[in-house]
């Protein structure tokens, strides 16, 4: 089954939603965003996440934040995973408490570069839980760009590591998407978004759509 993370939510209410319609992840982001939520407003929406459900997982999205405060906010607010969407290096993700989500923008690497990389980062991390993320690579942007990149480059890599895949995905797309990757899971923001706020029948149509393409596979 395809593991499905809303990302850049911003209130107990769309996060319930989401959870309610079967989203495996929410998504809280830290970094500057228009999507930015506070420590104490992320640690309201993660205590109301696991009130409702006991197997959504909350995931805080960093960029380029001291490690010391990575660990500090993912205590306070009682995060299960840790998403590291800068320019982190994979030591740096050793060194983080939680379990973690590493993005990793596409733009020239061939399938091998990449093979090499995660192969490497699975030897470094053997000892921690961590599940790669590509994601589009747009200058100056660490995510939330709405735009999609080549999903052949992810087909192979899915084939030996768990992925999950953002990027201009939607309910019109990501079943498309999934036929052809197969990955570990996909991650939507703005694909669930209306004029940049967070849209409940979009996000109950994005993981409808997620989940009779898994039926279908």
């Amino acid at each position: 089954m395809t593991r499905i993370k809303i990302c850049g939510i911003r209130d107990k209410t769309h996060a319930l939603a989401a959870v309610e319609a079967g989203a495996d992840f929410i998504g809280l982001v830290f970094a500057r965003s228009q999507r930015h939520v506070s420590p104490a407003q992320a640690r309201e929406i993660a205590g109301a996440v696991k009130e409702s459900s006991h197997t959504a997982k909350v995931v805080g999205v960093f960029v380029n934040a001291p490690i010391f405060q990575v660990n500090e906010i993912a205590d306070f607010c009682a995060l299960d995973v840790v998403q590291l969407s800068g320019n982190e290096s994979w030591e740096y993700c050793r060194k983080i408490v939680s379990p973690v989500i590493k993005a990793i923008r596409i733009g020239q690497q061939s399938p091998d570069e990449l093979y090499a990389e995660l192969s490497a980062a699975t030897k470094l991390l053997s000892r921690q839980r961590f599940v790669t993320l590509l994601d589009s690579q747009v200058k100056g942007k660490y995510g939330g760009t709405g735009e999609s990149f080549d999903w052949n480059l992810a087909q192979e890599i899915a084939k030996s590591f768990p992925v999950i895949i953002a990027g201009g995905l939607d309910a019109t797309n990501v079943a498309k998407l999934i036929e052809k990757v197969a990955p570990w899971g996909v991650d939507v923001s703005s694909g669930v978004e209306t004029q940049g706020v967070k849209d409940m029948a979009k996000i109950r149509a994005f993981i409808e759509a997620v989940r009779k393409a898994d039926e279908s596979r």
